[in-house]
């Protein structure tokens, strides 16, 4: 019987997998098996952790004009509020970082925006 070679499919599949493990420790990235499996869980963690950091930025944020306002005698929530009513846009990042780099410009900002 004569030999029978292979498509270069399934080779081009396997390899695709094996050179995406390639940094994994052991077998994750010499067996195919392991490294597929360790493949579909690299990427559930990928995308749990990138939402978790949007969490944890979105926390950081709001820690940082809380403390920023406490100075002003607000509360965070009294904060959006005065927001809120006065109809201005609420982009947390923007305001923790001018809550952190021009601290007197945003004491008198939250005044305003209480009165």
């Amino acid at each position: 019987m004569t030999r029978v070679k292979r498509g270069f499919i399934a080779r081009r599949r396997r390899n695709k997998i094996l050179t995406f493990a390639s940094g994994f420790q052991g077998a994750h990235s010499k067996q195919f098996r392991a490294a597929k499996q360790q493949k579909k869980r690299a990427l559930i963690s990928a995308e749990r952790d990138r939402m978790k950091r949007k969490r944890d930025f979105r926390r950081l944020w709001i820690a940082r004009i809380n403390a920023a306002v406490r100075f002003s005698g607000l509360s965070y929530s009294q904060f959006v509020y005065c927001m809120y009513k006065n109809r201005l846009s609420q982009n947390r990042k923007n305001l923790a970082q001018i809550a952190t780099l021009c601290t007197p410009f945003f004491s008198t900002f939250s005044q305003k925006i209480m009165t």
